[in-house]
């Protein structure tokens, strides 16, 4: 009994345990490669799949890219996570929407495979320990992705500040809210 307990937990805590392997991917911004190895003197990075056509995409937009200004001490990184949208409609709504951050083509879908996102947008905040990049929060943005003036939990924000002051993070996996993610 206590080995089926001691299985359950590794398994529903393994959000805290996985390590991401090293990538590289085309930044559509520049057409730059991005590696997570360009990070390495980061405390951590912040990962979040997202889309061109998912309405909920749209409604974090602005929050995203708040975050990414604000934030001065973890990077964000944008990985689209639809297989069928082209490098080519990702540069087209990346200049029509003023878009700063690296926006990321995982074509051979090497990351969405890695982090097996569920919704889009899903973030994924990755703390830097010694080199290695760990999942330390994955999940929702915040708790209300229609309107953001009624947020009351802003549980990305909240999990980075934490990360930062080497505190617990309190939910380390929020159900993400959004558009499902075709695992093809």
């Amino acid at each position: 009994m206590r080995l089926i307990i001691a299985a359950f937990l590794i398994t529903s805590l393994n959000c805290t345990a996985q390590v991401i392997e090293n990538f590289s991917m085309t930044n559509v911004l520049d057409g730059k490669t991005i590696t997570l190895e360009g990070y390495s003197s980061s405390t951590g990075i912040v990962i979040i799949f997202t889309s061109i056509n998912c309405p909920y995409d749209g409604y974090y937009l602005s929050r995203i890219k708040e975050l990414a200004e604000k934030n001065g001490k973890v990077p964000v990184l944008l990985v689209n996570s639809s297989s069928s949208e082209s490098i080519e409609q990702m540069k087209r709504f990346v200049e029509q929407n003023s878009i700063r951050i690296p926006y990321l083509a995982d074509q051979e879908r090497k990351m969405f495979t890695s982090l097996n996102p569920r919704k889009s947008p899903e973030c994924f905040l990755l703390q830097n320990r010694v080199g290695k990049f760990n999942v330390v929060y994955r999940g929702a943005i915040d708790d209300n992705p229609q309107t953001s003036s009624e947020v009351n939990q802003q549980y990305l924000k909240n999990a980075i500040e934490n990360m930062i002051a080497n505190q617990k993070i309190g939910t380390p996996d929020v159900r993400p809210v959004g558009c499902s993610i075709p695992k093809n």
